[in-house]
């Protein structure tokens, strides 16, 4: 990412009226937002700052929890991804902890395990921090009307949520579970990506990168992924249209991830 859009990203939260600031980072999957955080860190931590840095990706539910949800509610929800599926308790008071300054565990999670790191290997940061950055393929995006939840749009929806119950279901966890966490969010930075056609294969590219870094655990497949979006594809499409309009600062990406001008 254009270190100078990331210098001046950092600029804006440091300015946010509260302490320390939660500098959001939105966009659909392997758009490029955890190496934007982990350039923001960087450049924060060479002016002698702080950073917190936390993915929603970190606070999905266990496998077993999943599994009750998807025993009680719907089968799908037995897969990580849609509203529903995170830990928000968890993410709320980990950033009232960091706000406090108390000692705080970071969640981690697995997601070649599809489950959590055990709590021993959650990095510990002790004493007060001066950012928070939280990124996230769903962040801040609201729900869709319930005229919008009729139709389905793939072939997951068609074949295996028929009836619209769990689509309907991950969108009014979107609309009553989620905002305590998106009202702490100030600034929202974007990457914006051309369309949702892109998301498989930057998907699967992000899966080849951490099966590299894990040898001996098996990723996904090219075809098992293509399935696997269609569960984040509602809301991804719903925030590609709503993020420019509600975001601080947009920055519009190829199909190469290679950034253009700015949308604004």
């Amino acid at each position: 990412m254009p270190l100078q859009w990331a210098a001046a990203a950092l600029e804006m939260a440091l300015t946010a009226a509260t302490a320390p600031p939660v500098l959001g980072i939105a966009g659909v999957q392997g758009s490029g937002k955890s190496t934007l955080a982990a350039q923001l860190a960087s450049l924060a931590g060479a002016r002698g700052l702080r950073v917190a840095v936390l993915s929603l990706d970190d606070v999905y539910l266990s496998r077993q929890r999943r599994a009750r949800l998807a025993a009680d509610v719907h089968p799908l929800l037995q897969t990580r991804g849609p509203p529903g599926s995170h830990d928000l308790p968890l993410a709320l008071e980990v950033i009232s902890q960091l706000r406090a300054g108390a000692p705080t565990r970071l969640p981690r999670f697995d997601k070649l395990a599809d489950d959590p790191w055990p709590l021993g290997q959650w990095p510990r940061i002790e004493g007060k921090v001066d950012l928070i950055v939280l990124e996230g393929w769903c962040l801040c995006v609201p729900a869709e009307s319930q005229q919008a939840l009729l139709e389905p749009i793939n072939a997951l929806e068609r074949e295996e949520d028929g009836d619209g119950r769990w689509r309907q279901w991950c969108n009014q966890r979107l609309a009553s579970d989620y905002p305590p966490l998106w009202q702490l969010v100030q600034p929202l930075i974007c990457l914006q990506a051309p369309d949702f056609d892109v998301v498989p294969l930057w998907r699967w590219q992000q899966e080849q990168s951490l099966a590299a870094n894990r040898p001996g655990r098996t990723p996904m497949t090219l075809a098992q992924i293509r399935r696997f979006v269609q569960f984040f594809e509602r809301i991804s499409r719903q925030g590609l249209r709503i993020w420019p309009s509600i975001a601080d600062s947009t920055l519009a990406l190829d199909d190469q991830r290679r950034p253009i001008p700015p949308l604004r």
